[in-house]
């Protein structure tokens, strides 16, 4: 019981490393990185505080390598999902109980073991099973990561401390229980930060989880869960399964206990989920909360005042990096026809500039997709944009899988603005440009709005602080993360809480209080202090 009112480490973004040739980080993270990428290790499913095996197992490759085997990891069977619910709610039980401050202590460990020694192993596993240069492993498995833990607390305590008024006649307070039932976390492969930020936030609020990776990330996942171990999250709070989603998820929200989806991943998935849940809903304990972050289609609309470098970066940047596999990674802008030429110019040397090839060497700015089926659909809109009339290879768009997943980053310029690769979420290295009219910026921006079915982020870039506040303006319902002269990539926690709407998810804002106030239930108390004896009021005479 607490016997203080505590106030928590004050939250700050974890500075990014350089990683400059013959620094400390850097030898320590190629160190790991060569260590892991030649031994082999077998991942278990984690249940219970336990490792689980079936001997039923599938490897693991890295993408820039996928002859090369680093892994194994068990696939669950049916029983086990079942056994992670239930030792879910066996834990539930004390965990939901805990005081707050000692599961703010576990979390605070957390950041501090991935800060410290687990840094470099943590970076290189993302380096070597994602495909992540070790800038971006930085950015993501170290820094967002540790970001996400200690800013959790720190909202934590902000939410408990948001109470009602009181009076001298009785005294009202709310408690922010966790969820009534075990929770569903399924994480993408894309983010190290997002697999371990889903699962955990939950956790933190005193909800227990039943935990489904991406079958790409099970070897970062498992260093998450390692870090966790040594952190003090007791056995049955959050339960690792590997395996098939839909037999997985099925056993899962067939379970009347089940309360809450924290989900990121593709569009469809999340609406497959939805739809699962509401066919559903009437054997559920509870209304299920649901929380989804899924695709987008995200845009860079440069304005005639523009500068064209500035352009040109925002381009560079926001759609190659990681490969274009961000769910916030620039996949279509729109150029004017003044500054045409000089953007092509300058993003024609940026891509060419660029090298590929694996991780370990940090020279390289790009490397592999992440499986081959990846690397084929890419190759097919590649492939239709070379034949199509309407759409022009200006960069790129050549690809090789005899080694690993290689996609050239790749631009086509296109005189259709509804053309394919404008519409469709590619996540890979292809970004498409639309050269406009210089004087139709307002037909533009309606374009903008109209041309996607998703809304996560965008950017605009202009000198003219008129264009600035129209595109502002117009496209309100575009984006959930909104840039102005800069790419539409790179969120910080605790800076620019992250995520869309329409079909880009349910804009819940990871890495905010918005976030964590889905995972909790209050209830209001009120305690009067001298009970009326008369049921007789005034009026009544």
């Amino acid at each position: 019981m607490a016997r203080g009112f505590f106030n928590v480490p004050v939250a700050v973004n974890e500075p990014v490393k350089g990683y400059a040739p013959n620094s400390p980080e850097r030898e320590a993270v190629i160190k790991a990185y060569k260590e892991m990428y030649n031994s082999t290790i077998d991942v278990p499913m984690y249940i219970n505080g336990k490792d689980v095996t079936t001997g039923n197992t599938r490897t693991m490759s890295p993408p820039h390598d996928h002859k090369h085997i680093v892994g194994t990891y068990h696939l669950a069977e049916k029983s086990h999902v079942e056994e992670a619910i239930a030792t879910a709610l066996e834990a539930r039980k004390s965990w939901s109980q805990m005081p707050w401050e000692q599961r703010a202590g576990i979390f605070l460990k957390a950041a501090e073991l991935i800060a410290g020694p687990y840094r470099a192993k943590i970076n290189a596993a993302t380096m070597m099973a994602q495909s992540k240069t070790v800038h971006q492993a930085e950015i993501d498995a170290a820094c967002e990561l540790i970001d996400f833990l200690r800013f959790n607390v720190q909202f934590m305590t902000d939410i408990y401390m948001e109470q009602p008024e009181s009076t001298s006649d009785a005294w009202n307070r709310v408690e922010y229980r966790p969820l009534e039932g075990f929770t569903y976390a399924v994480t993408p492969f894309n983010f190290t930060a997002i697999a371990g930020n889903l699962p955990s936030c939950m956790a933190l609020m005193g909800n227990v989880v039943v935990w489904k990776p991406s079958n790409n990330q099970i070897y970062s996942a498992k260093v998450i869960m390692d870090v966790f171990k040594e952190a003090g999250v007791p056995d049955g709070v959050i339960n690792v399964v590997f395996g098939n989603a839909g037999m997985i998820t099925d056993t899962i929200m067939a379970d009347p206990n089940f309360a809450g989806l924290h989900y990121t991943g593709s569009t469809p998935v999340f609406q497959s989920l939805w739809k699962q849940i509401a066919n559903n809903i009437e054997n559920y304990r509870t209304y299920p909360r649901i929380v989804g972050e899924t695709g987008g289609k995200d845009f860079i609309v440069a304005h005639k005042s523009a500068v064209a470098e500035q352009v040109a970066t925002a381009i560079s940047r926001g759609a190659f990096e990681f490969q274009g596999q961000k769910c916030s990674a620039a996949s279509r802008a729109y150029v004017p026809t003044n500054l045409w030429e000089d953007v092509k110019n300058h993003v024609i040397k940026d891509v060419k500039s660029f090298k590929m090839g694996s991780p370990e060497d940090t020279n390289n700015f790009i490397t592999a997709v992440i499986n081959e089926g990846s690397f084929d659909k890419l190759a097919t809109y590649i492939e239709a944009a070379k034949k199509d009339a309407d759409a022009e290879i200006i960069v790129g768009g050549g690809y090789d899988k005899s080694k690993g997943y290689f996609i050239e980053p790749t631009i086509i310029v296109t005189s259709n603005p509804k053309y394919s690769t404008m519409c469709t979420e590619l996540f890979g290295p292809v970004m498409t440009i639309f050269v406009y009219d210089e004087n139709k910026f307002s037909e533009t921006l309606k374009l903008v709005d109209e041309t996607s079915e998703y809304a996560l982020t965008g950017a605009v870039l202009s000198t003219c602080r008129y264009a600035i506040e129209e595109a502002t303006r117009v496209l309100e319902n575009a984006a959930g993360n909104f840039y102005v002269n800069d790419k539409p990539t790179g969120a910080v926690v605790g800076q620019q809480p992250f995520g869309g709407a329409r079909a880009s998810g349910t804009n819940d804002k990871a890495g905010s209080a918005q976030n964590l106030m889905r995972w909790v239930s209050p209830r209001m108390i009120k305690e009067t202090f001298v009970t009326p004896v008369d049921y007789r009021y005034p009026f009544l005479g």
